[in-house]
């Protein structure tokens, strides 16, 4: 992937994350709905992960 792909990506996961971000708080005020809760909760986390690891692809190996 060139840097300009992953920024791209990236842009795109954020935005996905802001996202469930907003579901969640809507579901936190109606707690029948614990699964979906708990379940957007773990793609959130999932997309934090991704997120993480292609903003370390974008940093330049250096020598130690």
């Amino acid at each position: 992937m060139t840097p300009a792909e992953i920024s791209q990506r990236t842009a795109e996961l954020r935005a996905e994350h802001r996202s469930l971000d907003e579901r969640i708080a809507k579901l936190a005020a109606n707690p029948d709905d614990d699964l979906e809760a708990k379940r957007l909760k773990k793609r959130k986390l999932q997309l934090k992960d991704c997120i993480a690891q292609l903003e370390s692809m974008l940093i330049p190996d250096e020598p130690a």
